[in-house]
């Protein structure tokens, strides 16, 4: 079992108006089957058994799911491999990239204030959710999957949407700090299914409109969003909801100037 000792220069910031500084760490002992976290767990307890303040990180399931874990890794959303949270990457891969030195920051975007340390508050991607992310018809109970026959390259591109896990990291990696990725994928599933039609030009119209005003930027088409995703989403679905939003705009204007029934 191959060991380990990593030089570990990590962002430490007490609170969102307090400066942050980055602070050197040895991490000893490091064994090539230690997850990334884990390896941050080893060195938290030797923090705290000094009596010094841990390092704060999210995370949750631990199984690139719940979308908590966020941090940049060596300039890498996530880390540098990719279709990979942070807490799915092994010090394995660490060591295979020869990395003797890490550097480890918080997701850097100003509509992600860092709440401590690699902690980010990543409340302005539920409210792109609330402005739209729903449906609104009642669906009852669960139906037979064949009740309602849709395509299954339909079915299959909604799914590939809605694996969004709402990390953020396509804000992270963006040099505009966007959020079209995560607003496109959101509307792009629900968009593309039966139930969602009803509010579908509304729908995209209004998350578009609340993902601008919470200060993301705008897309320029990098791509850097679909690389770093953790799911592999395609910035296609950003062409789709702009696409969408140009229709929605020409729905409005077609309502406007329609004349009064009563005249």
């Amino acid at each position: 079992m191959k060991t380990k000792t990593i030089k570990l220069h990590v962002w430490r910031q007490s609170g969102p108006n307090d400066a942050g500084r980055f602070e050197t760490y040895t991490a000893e002992n490091v064994t090539e089957h230690m997850s990334f976290l884990e390896m941050l767990d080893d060195l938290n307890e030797k923090l705290i058994a000094d009596g010094k303040d841990p390092i704060a990180f999210d995370h949750d399931c631990r199984e690139g799911i719940c979308g908590m874990c966020s941090m940049v890794i060596n300039g890498y959303a996530h880390g540098p491999d990719e279709r990979t949270t942070t807490c799915q990457i092994h010090m394995r891969h660490v060591f295979d990239r020869g990395w003797d030195e890490v550097w480890i920051e918080p997701w850097r975007a100003t509509s992600f204030p860092i709440r401590k340390d690699l902690i980010v508050d990543r409340t302005a991607l539920d409210k792109i959710i609330q402005a739209g992310g729903y449906i609104s018809i009642r669906t009852g109970s669960a139906r037979d999957a064949n009740e309602a026959p849709i395509p299954k390259p339909i079915a299959d591109r909604a799914f590939d949407a809605a694996t969004c896990i709402g990390c953020g990291a396509c804000v992270a990696a963006c040099p505009n700090a966007s959020a079209s990725l995560f607003t496109a994928a959101k509307v792009g599933h629900l968009a593309l299914l039966p139930q969602g039609q009803a509010e579908r030009m509304s729908r995209v119209k209004s998350m578009v409109a609340t993902m601008d005003e919470l200060g993301f930027g705008g897309c320029t088409n990098h791509g850097e969003c679909e690389k770093a995703c953790p799911k592999g989403i395609s910035i296609d679905f950003i062409a789709s909801m702009n696409r969408d939003l140009l229709k929605s705009l020409v729905v409005d204007r077609g309502d406007a100037e329609a004349p009064d029934e009563g005249a």
